[in-house]
């Protein structure tokens, strides 16, 4: 590794330390909500294989099934320019495509485990109190369901062993009458549980874009990794009596807008919310769950949730702000085929519906809406925006804007009066490709604002050939250590290795030598007594 790149990844764990450190006021208590995001693992499988489903050496099969005249030919001449046609494709096609298949079952292999060292070295590093898999959790879904099943197979006993699905009883519909998920701040059996359990969000290679979602991808998904939308709710519990009592209560203190510290966690499936979809059905349950997370939420009037969403697919952003542009591709009989980001109409469902922001000042709360941030995938590259609205501009000339993260905080624009907005996380992917990244979110309540804050750091644990050059060269370690013990030990109980070395490596070449020389000397001889009974006979 160059100093410049190790200088780079202490100052990446220098921000990251104090991020994961990050206390809640003066008590020194740390954040009591820790999120590990994960983006788009995307393991890969048969569909990644040259020679999958199919002989290695197809062609040299068929140049004897040609010899052995097992195929139709109209004449020796073409039966024989078909064999050498299949003799050299087999050093063309075959001994390269086995090569490629056999690097690639290798790769595959590692690439498991060396996902399955994200995971376990950054939950040991950072303690997370929960974890999610921001989608793409698979490779491809177009594939079968006994390919579907190895891969899920391989991730729950490999890349995130020792990890569980979300209970389907636990992921919850949003109602107004709900049950808490679990309470903040306890280092507990119940806080274990959590620890262990995966936030699987569904992306578009798990059960594809809104023209390829169908009824029969989702299921599966949902045995396989837990339900594609639903909510968690985490409450934060006040001890103090004098403090609780400034806290909302219809009866005794209808005044206050103070709400018990609660953080609302809200995974939805936004794969198919552009249209046209393949499945009206499906479309209409995932905006049925929109339209209930906005009916059950709190008044922007009041303090003291937290809204956190979780999805895939980045919300609109116009080109040169990521990396990804704007981009739209549909199924020739309609669908969408392909999609970068949500459309811009979409994209507002979620920031003025689900978040309650304005552009009117008027509106509830002076529009500022809820506390909150997006988190999502799907963009491999990552990216940190800021989505604002000027409510300073004429009413026709207000619109959605974004600005990259450094940018807005160095304008200032977080929080600015007039310019309600909100962030969206895009994580840079988890894969070898793109450094091995993942993100931590950490979220605490403040009581003096009586609001909840966070931040946000991005952690790369480094390419895919450090981790081979590591476990190879440890391979090639323990060979050697044990080669060394067996000799060791050999020595111990008696044995001579000088001697069994001349007897085994030496002598039997010396032995070779003297044989090959006996050999000559008596043809020689043979040779003499020939010649001399021919002398006499003449």
């Amino acid at each position: 590794m160059s100093p410049a790149a190790l200088l780079a990844l202490l100052r990446n764990a220098v921000r990251i330390l104090s991020v994961i450190s990050h206390v809640s006021g003066p008590t020194g208590i740390s954040a009591p909500f820790r999120l590990l995001a994960l983006g788009d693992p995307q393991l890969e499988g048969d569909t990644a294989i040259r020679n999958y489903g199919r002989p290695a050496f197809l062609h040299l099969e068929w140049a004897i099934r040609h010899l052995t005249f097992q195929t139709e030919q109209p004449s020796l001449r073409k039966r024989l320019r078909q064999v050498t046609h299949d003799l050299v494709d087999v050093f063309f096609d075959d001994i390269p495509d086995t090569l490629e298949s056999l690097r690639k079952h290798v790769d595959l292999f590692g690439n498991d485990f060396y996902l399955a060292h994200i995971y376990r070295t950054l939950r040991w590093w950072t303690k997370p109190t929960h974890v999610t898999v921001l989608g793409d959790l698979l490779g491809s879904q177009w594939i079968r369901d006994p390919e579907f099943n190895r891969r899920s197979s391989r991730f729950w006993n490999r890349s995130f062993k020792g990890a569980e699905r979300i209970p389907d009883e636990i992921a919850q519909y949003p109602a107004e009458d709900y049950n808490v998920s679990g309470i903040l701040g306890k280092e507990d059996s119940e806080a274990a549980l959590w620890q262990r359990r995966l936030i699987n969000v569904v992306g578009n290679h798990d059960v594809g874009y809104a023209g390829d979602l169908t009824p029969e991808r989702l299921e599966r998904f949902e045995l396989a990794f837990g339900k594609a939308s639903y909510e968690l709710r985490f409450e934060l519990p006040i001890e103090d009596p004098i403090v609780n009592a400034t806290v909302f209560d219809p009866e005794t203190n209808p005044e206050s807008n103070r709400l018990l510290p609660e953080l609302r966690i809200i995974n939805i499936n936004n794969m198919n919310l552009d249209t046209p979809a393949l499945d009206q059905s499906l479309q209409d349950s995932t905006y049925a769950f929109i339209n209930a997370v906005i009916h059950t939420s709190t008044a922007v009037e009041f303090k003291g949730h937290f809204t956190l969403v979780l999805t895939h697919m980045p919300l609109y952003k116009p080109e040169g702000v990521c990396v990804d542009s704007p981009f739209f591709d549909f199924h020739e009989g309609g669908g969408v085929k392909e999609q970068n980001q949500l459309s811009a109409d979409a994209s507002k469902g979620f920031l003025e519906g689900i978040y309650g922001l304005s552009g009117n000042d008027k509106a509830p709360a002076g529009g500022t809406g809820r506390r909150g941030v997006i988190l999502n995938g799907h963009d491999h590259e990552g990216c940190d925006t800021y989505h604002y609205i000027n409510q300073s501009l004429p009413s026709d000339e207000r619109q959605w804007n974004i600005s990259r993260w450094d940018a807005a905080r160095k304008d200032q624009l977080p929080g600015k009066p007039g310019l309600p907005g909100i962030r969206e996380i895009t994580v840079r992917s988890m894969m070898a490709d793109f450094d091995g990244n993942a993100g931590l979110l950490s979220i605490w309540f403040d009581q003096d604002s009586w609001e909840w804050k966070y931040e946000f750091a991005a952690c790369e644990l480094g390419r895919q050939y450090y981790w081979w050059f590591v476990h190879v060269f440890d391979i090639i370690l323990l060979i050697i250590l044990a080669a060394y013990g067996a000799l060791e030990i050999s020595i111990i109980s008696g044995f001579d290795a000088e001697k069994w070395i001349e007897a085994h490596v030496f002598a039997p070449s010396v032995n070779k030598a003297e044989a090959k020389a006996d050999a000559k000397i008596a043809e020689m001889k043979k040779a003499n007594e020939k010649t001399d009974s021919c002398i006499k006979e003449k």
